[in-house]
């Protein structure tokens, strides 16, 4: 159930403690991708994820802005401080907790909340008031995840398999050629690049051309069993 499309009596019908918030990023993704991707695939994958659960699961509205400011050298990016973003994360998990949504997996869409996440989590949890994991939808889908890059394979073919008329398919190529190979500038094992604009010309980081609508499909289908796997999970060790 989308919680935003519910009544409060619908709310309080349903008998279930489960929860997934959907949370990602206002940003920059290259000149083909929009730059409410990471948010738009995390409501893609949190839907299908509930939809492959057997049992009831409230959506929340999603997060979209979240800690983006190393692409703040582009045009249209939004970005808040961890510290807000943390505690705006927090706030929700507990309201949601407040009327008995206290089972609650986050459904991630972008790399840069992925710390904050894991410390927010594991703080409600410790404190009792709601037991939080994090999950990073490009995290669980098998070998793809190794072509994770930025407005590259993995997040152009989600995109063009649920959302194909945002996607740019006549600046495929100026992405391409304006791309890096990988993320960040590396010397010993440290990133010397704070900010994207530092190694990527046009903020693609990956091949986009090597996402199409049918790698996008798979990639939906892999990440949407993980998730509904670990909402089986979460929701047994809430009744341990």
């Amino acid at each position: 159930m989308r919680l935003s499309e519910a009544t409060w009596t619908d709310a309080a019908a349903l008998d279930t403690d489960l929860a997934v918030l959907p949370v990602g990023s206002t940003e920059q993704h290259g000149p083909h991708a929009p730059l409410g991707t990471d948010f738009l695939n995390a409501e893609s994958v949190a839907e299908a994820g509930v939809e492959a659960f057997d049992g009831d699961v409230v959506v929340a509205p999603t997060i979209p802005v979240g800690i983006a400011e190393e692409h703040r050298a582009f045009d249209g990016t939004l970005w808040v401080s961890p510290d807000t973003f943390r505690a705006y994360v927090r706030e929700t998990i507990e309201s949601l907790a407040y009327h008995g949504f206290d089972r609650v997996v986050v459904v991630n869409g972008h790399g840069g909340n992925v710390d904050a996440l894991a410390e927010v989590c594991r703080r409600i949890s410790r404190t009792g008031d709601a037991y939080a994991v994090a999950f990073t939808w490009f995290d669980a889908v098998g070998d793809h995840s190794q072509d994770m890059g930025h407005a590259g394979p993995l997040e152009t073919a989600l995109l063009r398999h649920t959302h194909p008329e945002l996607v740019r398919e006549d600046r495929i190529e100026e992405a391409r050629e304006g791309a890096a190979d990988r993320w960040g500038e590396w010397v010993s094992g440290v990133n010397l690049a704070h900010d994207s604009d530092e190694f990527t010309d046009n903020g693609v980081v990956g091949d986009p051309a090597d996402g199409g609508a049918a790698r996008g499909e798979e990639l939906e289908s892999l990440a949407a069993d993980a998730l509904a796997t670990l909402l089986d999970a979460v929701e047994a060790r809430g009744h341990e």
